[in-house]
Parts: C-alpha cells; structure tokens; sequence
C-alpha cells in the first residue's frame, strides 16, 4: 500500500525502530507523569495527553543517543530537520467532554474521531481555517504496542482534500486564503464516499501519513486496555506552496 496511493502506508517494528521506542517511552513516562506537564497538556476530561512539542529529541530525531531509525525511511517524501516529536497519550474512556467543549465539537469527535487535516487552524472569533502550518507528512510510531483508541484515517481523502485547497488556494499564500468552507465540503464528501481505517501496532511499529490525509482518534471502547503512547512527527514543508499543494491525481 503506496502512500501516494492510499496517502497512508503502514510498517512493522523492526530492531532499531522498537530500541527506539523504547528509549522514546522511558523518557516520556517522566514527562507525563510531571504534574506541571499534565496540567498544561490534560484535555477531554484528562483523557488525553495532548503533547505537542514535549518529547526531548534531537533534530535528526535521536533520544538519548539511540537513532531514529525504520522502513519508513526510503518513503519520506521530504528529509529535513525535525522537530520535538509530539508526545500523544490517550487514556480510558477518551473522550470526555470539557466543559468549554461545545456538544457539537464533542459529538463530532465522538462520531468522526475529531477527522482533521493538520495545519488548517481556526483564525478569529468566527473560527475561519487557515493553512498556518504547512507540513511534509505525518509520521506515527507507536511507543507501547497498546491498540486502544486507534488512530483513524481515511483512504484516498488525501486527494479529495488536496484538489479542494489548490484550487482555493492557487498561487497566494496559504496562510492568507479562507478554506473553511472547501475544506468543510471536501470532509463531507470523504465522509460519504470513504470508511476509515484504524491504525495500531506493537510498540515500534509506525505509520505515515500523506499531509492531506483526513485523520483522527477513535473513542476508548475497552476499559481494560491500558493507555495507548504514540510519537508523532510533522516536520515543516521545505519549498514553494505549489510544490506543497501538489497532490497525486
């Protein structure tokens, strides 16, 4: 399964992807534990560890001296710097509802996993979407093998959702454009179109995700799972916008 074809590809844990995870996981059990951390990153009902930022990695994506190494490697379609990883934790019974939540927005992330495309962020008290973040993928290794709360993406949608935003967006800057209602029209025709899959693995295994990629978060299901730990990576665009809306056919 080809990412330029289904905007996903999955890959099993190999040697140097789980010592990895390994040392990623030792170092996040204190990051997670620290009450400052959690008070800043806890959402949903402390049901999720948001993370942003938090994983204390170097730019080429090594921890504690043992390198970021797996099969996604010969698919990147972009090699550059990296960022601190995105230390995202989900707990049992996600998602609760805050009490800022509205019951649309919590209904939503119930029904459809919160499906988002990264880098489109609300702008404004009228909550007009924006490309503010341009990304060269999305990179999922997950850290403790836990398959609770899935992550969810839609095959395929990478195209629909990318035609929408290069045809609104053209030659101007992406951070200038109002996509809101493409990007509303666009989801909705994935949604009708396409069913999600769910995407887990033992620790050290990983997934990639085509920047357009609809995606999301599936609702706890078990109680008995224990919390599920995953590492996410989305390194900036490097080039032109055209070359970022650029999109298979």
């Amino acid at each position: 399964m080809t990412l330029a074809g289904q905007g996903f590809a999955c890959f099993a844990a190999t040697d140097r992807s789980r010592a990895w995870a390994t040392a990623a996981l030792a170092r996040a059990r204190g990051i997670i534990a620290d009450p400052e951390a959690r008070a800043a990153n806890l959402r949903h009902g402390e049901t999720w560890f948001v993370g942003v930022d938090a994983l204390p990695n170097d730019v080429d994506g090594s921890i504690d001296s043992v390198p970021l190494c797996g099969p996604w490697q010969d698919h990147l379609p972009q090699i550059g710097p990296l960022h601190r990883a995105q230390l995202s934790v989900i707990y049992p019974g996600y998602p609760k509802q805050d009490a800022g939540e509205s019951d649309g927005n919590h209904r939503y992330r119930l029904r459809r996993g919160a499906a988002h495309v990264d880098g489109l962020h609300p702008v404004g008290p009228d909550r007009r979407r924006r490309a503010l973040e341009r990304h060269a993928y999305i990179l999922g290794i997950s850290l403790d093998g836990s398959r609770a709360a899935p992550t969810l993406c839609w095959p395929g949608s990478h195209r629909v959702l990318g035609a929408a935003l290069r045809d609104a967006i053209a030659e101007d800057d992406p951070a200038q454009v109002d996509v809101t209602a493409v990007y509303h029209k666009a989801r909705a025709q994935v949604f009708d179109q396409i069913e999600p899959v769910a995407l887990s693995g033992p620790a050290g295994s990983s997934f990639l995700l085509h920047r357009f990629t609809l995606h999301g978060t599936a609702p706890w299901r078990d109680e008995r799972d224990a919390a599920r730990v995953t590492a996410f990576f989305r390194p900036d665009w490097i080039g032109a916008h055209r070359d970022w809306l650029a999109v298979p056919e």
